[in-house]
């Protein structure tokens, strides 16, 4: 693949750059900034392997929750290496006593009933979380052996939320074929997995919560689209005006954050992606056209998009990620490869390094 991208840049003169998919990018980018994953179903061959493909790709430190002896005999069984990726077994583990205090310590612990802390923390996905909140992993995979909602929990009683919001959300990120999409042909889909029937306060946050993603990620100013079946008053509905008023909303957000990005809508999806429609539309708007974050009214309408692209159409996607922590994690579907594991793992690993190391300011000096 790297030669077919060296030969386009000799007869195209396309940086090389260009020419990587969106996962190499985030591949290199990581490789100078390596992390440390925590994988919560660490018992799991695909989970095994996706540690190793994490390590042999020089992006860090794998680290795999489970019973040590499991985990080495599939291992053998499936031909996988285990060198460097650490394993930590959190019934044995020296950290599950201290851990059961700080678990004991919190009021959204104390207020479900259990009294056994121990029975709780040896979890694997409890067990991960606590490792994420307390600087022991910098991101989080979970999810591939359970239904959906199972590394939520933990990460909402453990894992502290973003000062500047109170809901929880999803993004997937797609990687289409046809570069003329997002950015290079990459689009951010949200909310896809949480908020059934989001308020115009929460549809706003999910909007700047995205487009923060979509900056670290790419390190470009996000272009955000909040979706309807309406374009700027072309019909108006409660739902509609929802996310008219969800548009104005984000933008306040964005700038008491200090986020550097663009938001615009309501409009249709044809508006947002495509600059014939978009200058039929919204000739004036800077996201209309070229948007690269597609914010969608609620989640019937973001997970039946998400699921249809992924079936339809030739791409790749990476997801769910996890939005509102102060800390990073990806729930992954049950079905997922041990490449496109290690893919999230990698992306979520990204969204631990500190914004200005990925893209420093150019050198100014004389």
């Amino acid at each position: 693949m790297f030669s077919l991208c060296r030969e386009a840049y000799s007869s195209s003169l396309v940086s090389y750059k260009e020419c990587m998919g969106f996962i190499e990018t985030v591949f290199e980018k990581l490789r100078k900034h390596p992390k440390r994953i925590v994988f919560a179903d660490g018992e799991l061959p695909r989970v095994i392997r996706a540690a190793e493909i994490f390590y042999q790709r020089q992006l860090g430190v794998p680290i795999l929750l489970g019973r040590r002896e499991v985990i080495k005999q599939i291992a053998d069984e499936e031909k996988i290496s285990l060198n460097h990726v650490g394993i930590i077994n959190p019934e044995t583990s020296s950290e599950l006593p201290l851990f059961c205090q700080r678990l004991e310590r919190l009021e959204r612990y104390r207020s479900t009933g259990n009294k056994d802390s121990r029975e709780v923390m040896v979890k694997p996905n409890y067990f991960a979380a606590m490792m994420l909140q307390y600087g022991l992993a910098d991101a989080l995979v979970g999810g591939a052996n359970a239904a959906g909602g199972t590394l939520l929990r933990p990460m909402l009683q453990l894992v502290k939320p973003l000062p500047f919001t109170d809901v929880v959300a999803s993004c997937t990120i797609v990687e289409f074929t046809s570069r003329s999409f997002g950015d290079d042909g990459v689009v951010f889909f949200a909310d896809t997995g949480i908020v059934p029937d989001p308020t115009m306060a929460q549809l706003a946050s999910i909007g700047v919560q995205s487009g923060l993603l979509a900056r670290q990620v790419f390190g470009r100013r996000p272009r955000v689209a909040m979706l309807s079946f309406s374009t700027k008053g072309s019909a108006r509905t409660p739902s509609t005006e929802k996310v008219a008023g969800a548009v104005t909303l984000a933008r306040h957000i964005a700038e008491q954050v200090g986020a550097d990005m663009s938001i615009d809508g309501e409009m249709q999806a044809d508006a947002a992606l495509d600059p014939v429609f978009a200058q039929m539309k919204m000739p004036e708007s800077h996201v209309a056209g070229k948007a690269n974050v597609l914010i969608f009214p609620d989640l019937n309408s973001g997970n039946i998009s998400v699921k249809f692209v992924q079936l339809f159409s030739e791409c790749q996607s990476y997801g769910q990620i996890l939005m509102g922590f102060t800390r990073p994690a990806v729930d992954i579907p049950r079905g997922v490869s041990s490449d496109n594991m290690a893919a999230m793992a990698a992306i979520a690993g990204l969204q631990a390094v500190e914004y200005r190391k990925l893209y420093p300011p150019p050198d100014t000096a004389d």
